[in-house]
């Protein structure tokens, strides 16, 4: 293209050669960027093998680019991938290490990392707003408060219970928290209400979805960020390719075909990108950590009657739950000797094979992944062995029927996520391989060119 525009300078001023010279450099597509939260992507790029009905989203892989597997980060939760997916680095580094905070005392009733500025490195909505893209997000976790986003409604509820409120008066927490901060009453004439706090059934996908749409035809955002998460509580609920979760994928499919389809009616130089956080696998039994530490008194704890959840009076060492995974955290960080103690208690507990334990990495090793900045150690579970919250009885328990998480290693393919990308200025066909999370960032930054510095990793090739 410069080299025809060398050309004609010949025949042109200098001044009409720069207009198309900065006209050629400044083109940059609207992104609508939908996360599915824990998708596999083997619903899509093998749908046959598991009898999908979903006729929209199985285009993404004739019509679009698209990776067989996304690596994820440690660990593979909800929160710091999302946030991995809008800064393009490890949680070491943009500071969301889990899903909760930590809470040795269990005085913040369940606390998540729901505020944005608890992120250390730019996001994908604060370098578009630098390069001055107008931008929206719906839901997106880690977003309340979030800078660089013009049209916001966050992803947040009060307590304990993540899957829904029963409180009528949570409507207007939401609308409060909203930018701006009359958003959601000016959509809900024809979006109908919105969401009381958190719903993360298909019913909560359809009002995230319609929501969506109405920012969409109304402000027409350069960049969305969209976060579904029903298919999530149903594979939690019933396992991955359970004849719930595929149903609950089949109607995510309609959703995203009416998001795309008015997307791309409102530009049709717009790009679609759908990810997820994660994958899944089928769990069989709980690791009562916790009850484990409290018997060897790293924790001392009030057993209270009628409560499986004793009350921490003091603690020198205890667990913090990432799923599949658990940081080890020490009340005083340079207490030489009893990280050793743990650190030998540990190793006992993973020489015995039915306790679990896959591998207890130290510092180093927890460095190395770009985990868990202050932890000790970090324990990881087989395949199947998933935190539990039991802290009496025993270490491991069964889990009851058909149940399936996240957030091991994701070294095990089967936590593997997905990268679809499909509109104009992307590839046909083309199949990417595994890939890195990392790089879906500067991937969707290059797309809206988008400078992102702090995002190391190289884009994915996605131009035909």
């Amino acid at each position: 293209m410069h080299a025809v525009l060398r050309r004609l300078s010949v025949f042109v001023s200098p001044v009409v050669t720069a207009i198309f010279l900065l006209a050629a450099e400044a083109h940059a597509a609207p992104v609508l960027m939908i996360s599915i939260d824990g998708l596999k992507p083997e619903y899509i790029t093998h749908a046959d093998e598991h009898g999908m009905k979903i006729p929209y989203l199985r285009t993404l892989v004739a019509n679009g680019t698209y990776a067989e597997g996304v690596v994820g980060i440690w660990p593979t939760v909800t929160y710091p991938s999302h946030t991995t997916l809008l800064t393009g680095v490890w949680p070491a580094q943009h500071g969301i290490y889990a899903n909760l905070v930590f809470d040795p005392f269990q005085h913040f009733s369940g606390a998540w990392y729901w505020y944005a500025s608890q992120i250390r490195v730019p996001t994908l909505w604060q370098a578009a707003h630098k390069a001055g893209l107008h931008t929206a997000s719906v839901g997106w976790p880690v977003s309340v408060g979030a800078t660089g986003v013009d049209y916001l409604i966050p992803e947040y509820w009060r307590g304990p219970n993540a899957d829904y409120s029963p409180d009528p008066d949570d409507q207007l927490l939401m609308a409060s928290l909203a930018r701006p901060d009359t958003l959601i009453q000016q959509l809900e004439p024809a979006a109908g209400p919105y969401m009381n706090g958190n719903d993360t059934s298909i019913g909560g996908d359809e009002v995230k979805t319609r929501y969506t749409l109405e920012i969409l035809r109304r402000y027409k955002p350069a960049l969305v960020t969209l976060h579904l998460s029903s298919l999530d509580a149903a594979q939690h609920a019933h396992g991955p390719f359970s004849a719930e979760a595929d149903a609950d994928l089949e109607a995510l499919d309609g959703m995203v075909a009416r998001l795309t389809r008015q997307e791309f009616a409102l530009n049709p130089a717009a790009v679609l990108v759908i990810v997820s956080d994660h994958g899944f696998m089928n769990i069989t039994h709980f690791v009562n950590l916790a009850y484990a530490f409290v018997k060897a008194g790293f924790i001392q704890a009030t057993f209270n009657p009628g409560s499986r959840v004793p009350s921490v009076t003091s603690w020198k060492a205890e667990p913090w739950s990432a799923g599949g995974m658990a940081a080890i955290m020490l009340h005083d960080p340079g207490d030489a000797a009893t990280e050793q103690q743990v650190r030998a208690f540990l190793m006992k507990l993973a020489a015995d094979p039915s306790n679990g334990i896959a591998q207890v990495l130290d510092r180093q090793e927890i460095t190395r992944r770009g985990a868990f900045p202050d932890a000790a150690f970090l324990v990881v579970f087989k395949p199947g062995y998933y935190f539990g919250t039991d802290t009496s009885g025993t270490l491991v328990t069964p889990v009851p029927g058909t149940r399936g998480s996240h957030g091991f290693s994701p070294e095990y393919p089967e936590m593997r996520s997905s990268f679809f990308a499909l509109g104009a200025g992307i590839a046909h066909h083309r199949d990417l391989g595994v890939v890195d999370m990392r790089q879906i960032a500067p991937t969707v930054a290059h797309i809206l060119h988008a400078p992102m510095p702090t995002a190391k990793a190289e884009p994915l090739h996605v131009a035909p």
